[in-house]
Parts: structure tokens; sequence; C-alpha cells
């Protein structure tokens, strides 16, 4: 499902017409939740390099912070047979390189010789800390690049060429749909994918077909249980929610998760309180998609201002009690669920 838009989306066609036309650089911080972007860009960056995996100018470690001999050894080597070195250093905690361990890391980097390139990647949901001493080096020394989700009309032209590949066609009202059932990240949108163009029957893919065929996300499952939720159907909600525990989901996370649709579906029910249309949701919830917005108009409908906010209310109560006291963090979060779907009060 398509979360908020706070954050700048990387232009990643952009970054990779600035590597095609200003050829490797020295030195690349990349991250992100878009992992599959992140391997895209250090495939080409690796071929701009002229090398492949069994070169001998490749080199691919996994060192410790404390340690970083074997990077200097890398990058002080000269290439054989070709014209670069290229080293691509995974999973290393740059947020746990500090003081002298800190200086000897950017006094290395910054002394990368013309012939080398190095691409330090990070574990995937890993933020470098932009306060640190090193990574402000490494910012000014080279290219830190974030692979974000990309923006909606790159995701829609990337989903129909894959689904084209495959012999079958794909509609924007499916494409918003497959989104938010399944996430806007490419990594997780490529089995589902291969798994819908394998098994659809029809020449198009449908709703129906996504529906069916596709792996929902945790935040997808919570928007449909508060659908459940409006439209008074409770067993199905609290089906949801078991389902949701069983794959397990920390109550925690599926509090926040819930807490945060109901604030969503309150700004919405506000909107249309006040005859304000999609346009305005879209921008107060910070969402991309007209269909995500329309879904929350919709499940809106099904409450009242003051029931979602009291809804609020008991989350607030409800994350207090799994934080502060020894209750069973899931018995809290059904409880909720159950003073949620019976309109109790604040």
């Amino acid at each position: 499902m398509a979360k908020d838009a706070k954050k700048q989306k990387t232009d990643y066609a952009a970054e990779l017409r600035a590597l095609k036309a200003e050829g490797p650089g020295r030195l690349y911080l990349l991250w992100g939740a878009e992992d599959y972007l992140r391997e895209c860009f250090l495939e080409e960056l690796k071929r701009r390099c002229g090398v492949s995996q069994s070169d001998f100018n490749y080199h691919r470690l996994s060192v410790s912070p404390s340690d970083i001999r074997e990077l200097q050894e890398a990058v002080d080597a000269v290439p054989f047979m070709g014209e670069r070195t290229f080293i691509e250093l995974r999973d290393f905690d740059l947020n746990a390189c500090r003081d002298e361990t800190a200086e000897k890391l950017s006094a290395l980097l910054s002394d990368i010789p013309d012939y080398a390139t190095v691409a330090i990647l990070l574990p995937l949901g890993y933020e470098p800390d932009g306060r640190l001493a090193v990574i402000k080096s490494i910012k000014k020394l080279g290219s830190a690049l974030e692979f974000t989700a990309q923006p909606q009309s790159l995701l829609f032209n990337w989903i129909t060429r894959r689904f084209e590949s495959m012999g079958k066609s794909i509609g924007r009202a499916e494409c918003e749909r497959l989104i938010f059932t399944s996430g806007e990240l490419m990594t997780g949108l490529i089995p589902e994918i291969e798994k819908i163009g394998s098994y659809a029957k029809g020449e198009s893919v449908t709703a129906e077909d996504i529906d069916k065929l596709a792996q929902r996300i945790p935040e997808a499952s919570v928007f449909e249980m508060t659908d459940r939720l409006a439209e008074r159907r409770f067993d199905e909600a609290a089906a949801l929610l078991a389902e949701l525990l069983q794959s397990g989901e920390h109550p925690i996370k599926l509090l926040a998760m819930i807490g945060f649709q109901l604030r969503r579906l309150y700004a919405a029910r506000l909107a249309l309180d006040e005859k304000l249309g999609q346009d305005y949701v879209m921008e107060c919830c910070k969402i991309s998609y007209p269909y995500l917005a329309d879904k929350l108009l919709c499940s809106a409908r099904g409450f009242s201002a003051e029931q979602l906010a009291d809804a609020i209310e008991l989350c607030a109560q409800a994350d207090y009690r799994m934080k502060s006291s020894s209750e069973d963090d899931e018995d809290i979060l059904k409880e909720l669920l159950l003073r949620v779907a019976v309109g109790e009060k604040r």
C-alpha cells in the first residue's frame, strides 16, 4: 500500500543518466528501502567500471568497522588487465564508526586512487546517521544515494512493462490496486507480478486476479480490517487481526499501523463533513494515489468524527498499557479492536 510521501523520492533515472554521462566516481554510499533499484544501480556501476563478478579487479568485502585493513588492501590494489578496481563493501555498520575508527576510515576514503571505485552498501532498513563526522565526510567525498520508492508515474510504467513481457496488460486502476495490496517497492512487487502474470487466465489483469493472487502487506490488511469495522462486519475484522498476529507481526507494530490508519480515517471523515474532496485528503494525508484516497473516503463514511476521535484515544491508551504494564500485548490489541467495534467512549 502506498504510504505517506513526506520523503523526497530519488530520481533513479537522473542518477543513471549522470553515471552514464560522467562515468564512475571514486566513492558511493548506497542505501534505502528500494533494494531492487540499488542492486540495478550497482550492476550498472560495475559495468561502467569494466568489471564482473569473476574479474580480478572486483573485490566484494564484508569487514568490521574495527578492522579495515582488508578494505585498505583492496583500495591499494592496482588494476590487473583492466582500467579500474571495484570494491563492493557490504553490510558495513557505518554508524558504529566513531573516534579513531572514523578518522582512519575517513582518511582511507579521502585517498582513493583515480583507478578505484568504492561502493558502500548499507543493510536493508539501515539509516546512516547524518550527524556523524564519517557520514559527513563520505557525502563530501562521494555520492550518497538513498533508493526510495519511485514516483507513481514511473512505477505504473514499470509494472505495465513487466506484465507486457509476460503477455499481459494491466490498467491504471489495477496498478493502483496492486500497489495498495502489495506495496510500492519493486522488490516486493516482482514476485507478485510474476505470480499474477503466470496464473491470471485472461490477457488483461483484473481486480479479481489481484485480490485472489497477490500477497497483502500488513498495512493493506490493517486497512481492510478498518473497512470491516466501518461495515459492522466485526467477525471478519477479528479474523484479519488474528491472521496478522499469526503471521508474526508484533502487536506494538500492529497497534502503530492501526493508529496511523485511524488518524487518516479521521482526516477523511472531517473532509467529508466539510465537503472537501479527494485532493484535500491526498494532501492532508500525504498520499500519492487517488485509489487510496477514494478508499479512505469510502471507509470514513462508516464512522462519525466522534467515533474516530474516540478510537484514536483508545489506541493511545493501548499503547501506554503495552509499554508500561505486564499485560499481554496481544490481549490488549484484541481488547482494543472490541472497544473500537462497540464504539466505546473515551
